[in-house]
Order: structure tokens, then sequence, then C-alpha cells
């Protein structure tokens, strides 16, 4: 309540200082990386996208400052995910006359990881698509998608094992499209800490499937997927979830496309594929 509280008087006090939207071409804000990036490719230069988490932030952490909420309200269309992926947003969003959209499909609302399936990917695409009035752009955006599904399909057919572990339960979708199991050390939101208790159920459950490479992600600490590593005497590497691009990422031009694949090549190797 407290938190909702701070909020009224941030939207209060921000919506105070607007005069209405800004000048020139549509404006759209999305929540993170993975519809910052859709929203981009498919509007092009006549659409301005403000994507409202910074490089090397966690979205499930985002917070909004008085001019972020101002941005929000004056936005043409924002773009999000609901199920409280991304909470301060959705608490923005209800506090203001925001034009939004929720691209979270009802049978994905206990997983929101939806991008890492390039599918269910090219599906949002095209339904942003529709909001922005540019179809043909994101079919050619959503056919880039299916190609790299097909690359996937190819990449992990001929594999020795089929158990990904992982630091969180971000890859459900990506492994049940590719015939893979996930084994997570924490739940969905990746700041959970497992117990003790959980933990070992982790390792044992390690063991008995043989993985030889425990995987950690760029926006979290390693911490958990090296104690797991190191109990079961197995290997660590990176499985991006995409959830934002790290500062060093957009410093080298790395993308959607090039982190999927980089996720694909240290897939095949963990999973002995040929």
């Amino acid at each position: 309540m407290k938190t909702r509280i701070v909020l009224t008087l941030i939207v209060a006090a921000a919506l105070g200082g607007c005069g209405g939207a800004a000048s020139g071409g549509t404006t759209v804000v999305a929540g993170f990386y993975p519809l910052a990036f859709a929203a981009e490719r498919i509007g092009g230069d006549e659409i301005d996208v403000r994507n409202l988490t910074p490089p090397g932030v966690e979205p499930h952490d985002l917070e909004l400052s008085g001019s972020d909420i101002r941005t929000i309200a004056d936005a043409d269309l924002v773009l999000y995910l609901g199920q409280d992926f991304q909470p301060a947003l959705e608490d923005a969003i209800d506090s203001t006359s925001a034009q939004a959209v929720d691209l979270l499909g009802s049978d994905e609302a206990k997983d929101p990881h939806v991008w890492l399936d390039p599918i269910r990917y090219a599906a949002i695409a095209e339904r942003i698509g529709e909001e922005l009035n540019r179809r043909p752009e994101a079919a050619r955006f959503a056919a880039r998608l299916r190609a790299l599904d097909r690359e996937f399909r190819r990449g992990l057919t001929n594999c020795e094992r089929h158990e990904i572990v992982t630091s969180h339960a971000a890859f459900g979708y990506l492994a049940e499209r590719y015939g893979l199991e996930q084994v997570a050390i924490t739940g969905i939101a990746p700041e959970a800490e497992p117990t003790p208790r959980e933990l070992e159920n982790v390792v044992h459950e390690v063991q008995a499937v043989g993985a030889t490479t425990v995987f950690s992600e760029a926006l979290v600490s390693p911490r958990l997927a090296e104690t797991v590593a190191r109990e079961v005497g197995a290997k660590t590497a990176v499985l991006d979830p995409l959830e934002g691009l790290t500062e060093s990422d957009v410093k080298a031009g790395e993308d959607y496309f090039s982190v999927m694949r980089a996720n694909l090549a240290a897939l095949r190797k963990a999973l002995g594929c040929r």
C-alpha cells in the first residue's frame, strides 16, 4: 500500500506539469528490451520508441521517475507484459490515462518469458504491427523470427543430452519448443533465493540427469549457478534470457538475433549436439 501511495503522489506531481504529448511522430513506450526492439524494427524512422529499462538493469526491478511517468502518460502507445512482470510500470499505467497494450496472452500468465520462443515472439510482433498500422513491416520481422526458429530446430535436433540447467526458470517456452527439459535453480523471478533444501534437491536432479553445464545469465549474479556447478562437478556458461542488453552488448552492436544465436551455440556445446 505504501508503494502505491508514493506512486500516486509521483504521478500527480508528474502530470501536473504536463502540457500534452510532445509534437512530432508517433511515440511508443516499451517496458523493456524485446518489446522496444520489435517496435523499433517494425516502426522504422516514423516511430519514436523509448525503452523504459536502461541497459544492464533487470526489468523486474524497474523503478520509475516522475519524467518516466510523464513519458508513459504522453505516449501514443505503451507496450508491456502484464501479470506483475514489471509492477511499477503496471501501477503507472493504472494511475494515468496511458494508451497501453498488454502483450502477454492469457495462457502465458504464469511465465512471461515469451520472447525466448521465436514463434511466440513473432505473434507479439504481428500484434505490435497491428497496433502501429505497420502490418507489412511486422510480417517481415516475424519472417526473420521464423527463420531463427528453423535455425534452432536444426541446431538442437541431434543432441546427447536434453536437460538445460538454468539459474532461473526463464527458458520454459524455449525448452518446450525444441524438445528440451529445463532444470531451474530458482523460479520465474530471478531474485528469488532457494532454501537449502530446494538447492539440495536441484543438485540431486542435476546429478541424476547427468548435465555437464550449469547456465548463469548476464544481468543476475552467477553465485547460485557456480555453487550448483561446483557441487556436481559441472562447467558454467552463459545463457542469456534477453530481458535486456548489457552496456557492453550495446557498445558491441549486439541485438536480439545475435544474442539468440549465441544462446544456440551455448546450448549446442552444453548438450553435445552434432
